[in-house]
């Protein structure tokens, strides 16, 4: 499973880089917003932050396909043609991610809340779709399950579109994905660090410390030992 941040900060996520492998960074025209700066300029610099093969997620914000496609065209000449282009599972989406997969354009489809959407954006040629888990559970319907049906139609049917799961809660949510084979998953950077936060790591680590320093002296490790 890939992970990503969803986030447009660039210091939490140079932070979260710094600290876990991770793949790539999604943003939606919320994030952005959120910033207050000119997005194309936050969006550079957030590319800049990618690790090798990191994806770049972009959203556009146009109604009709004509204008999104040519929002996809400028940000691809913009960003650069690796760049994932995030389309909305609306009517006008779907005229615009056929045209916009016809001509290479990575293209993941997004605001999915049913199994239908994401199979009718898999058959029009998208690398991914975006289910939101956690709204769905907000809706009273089960965003895991959303998302084993989703993964279970594209498995039946060979088709190569894979799931980005976004809009988490809690790092359980992530891990109940990656049993059923989601190929990605985005979350923001507090959900991310509590996959590998752990009180009880935290303490079992400082007390094999504490008890290693017993012998070779405090605030000493194996560099002051060999020498």
């Amino acid at each position: 499973m890939l992970i990503l941040i969803d986030d447009a900060n660039p210091v939490a996520v140079a932070e979260v880089l710094d600290t876990l492998a991770l793949d790539g960074i999604t943003t939606n025209p919320t994030i952005l917003a959120g910033q207050g700066r000119d997005p194309l300029v936050l969006l550079k610099e957030l590319k800049a932050l990618l690790p090798d093969g990191g994806q770049l997620h972009v959203q556009v914000v146009g109604t009709d396909p004509a204008t999104m496609v040519a929002e996809a065209i400028a940000l691809r000449g913009a960003l650069g043609e690796q760049i994932f282009v995030k389309i909305p599972v609306t009517a006008a989406g779907f005229i615009a991610m056929k045209e916009l997969a016809a001509m290479g354009v990575n293209v993941t489809a997004t605001a999915v809340y049913s199994p239908l959407q994401a199979f009718l954006a898999a058959k029009a040629g998208v690398k991914y779709v975006a289910p939101y888990i956690n709204r769905l559970d907000n809706l009273g319907v089960s965003g895991i399950k959303v998302a084993s049906d989703i993964q279970d139609s594209f498995n039946a049917n060979g088709m190569e579109t894979q799931i980005l799961a976004a809009s988490f809660k809690n790092s359980q949510q992530i891990l109940e994905l990656a049993k059923i084979g989601v190929g990605a998953a985005t979350a923001a950077p507090a959900v991310l660090k509590a996959l590998f936060a752990s009180d009880t790591t935290a303490a079992a680590v400082a007390q094999q410390r504490a008890d290693f320093e017993e012998v070779i002296g405090r605030g000493k490790n194996w560099t002051d030992v060999i020498g």
